[in-house]
């Protein structure tokens, strides 16, 4: 009888050890609860970066969604400058001098050109000036291209 009780041990469900009676009834891991987890004011401090993180990303992607239908229309647009510039190119009699303008549909979409004809020094070449439009305003595609002399033309 001479033994001395050991002071009971309990144990949580999840294997953390206390001594309820010895310390007054508060458990050693609230004590530690500060080394072993984050603050309120951490974790709202970790969610204001990571907010801030993925609203860049968001307005990232919108602007890059806007870069590719720009880039769609520009390139729409240079392919519609380049058939004119071949027909100018290509036809049997040149074009007349100054400005001539159409309409072509290309990609499903109607577009505006007009095509600048001049005469580029005493050679007999020419310069031929092509700008597109998606309907009114500024051209968003231009090519400048130069037609050769023609074989009858005078030097």
């Amino acid at each position: 009888m001479g033994e001395p009780l050991a002071k009971p041990v309990l144990r949580e469900a999840g294997g953390a050890e206390f001594r309820a009676a010895a310390l007054g009834g508060a458990p050693s891991h609230a004590r530690n609860a500060r080394k072993d987890g984050f603050t309120l004011i951490e974790m709202m401090v970790a969610l204001a970066v990571f907010s801030l993180a993925a609203l860049a990303l968001i307005r990232l992607e919108g602007a890059t969604i806007r870069s590719t239908g720009i880039l769609d229309e520009t390139l729409i647009a240079q392919m519609v400058a380049r058939n004119v510039a071949v027909e100018a190119l290509t036809d049997a009699q040149p074009p007349a001098i100054g400005t001539a303008s159409g309409a072509e549909t290309n990609g499903g979409r109607n577009w505006a050109w007009t095509r600048t004809t001049s005469r580029l020094g005493d050679s007999g070449a020419l310069r031929i000036d092509i700008g597109v439009t998606p309907g009114a305003g500024a051209p968003i595609a231009r090519l400048m291209v130069v037609r050769p002399p023609t074989a009858g033309a005078a030097s």
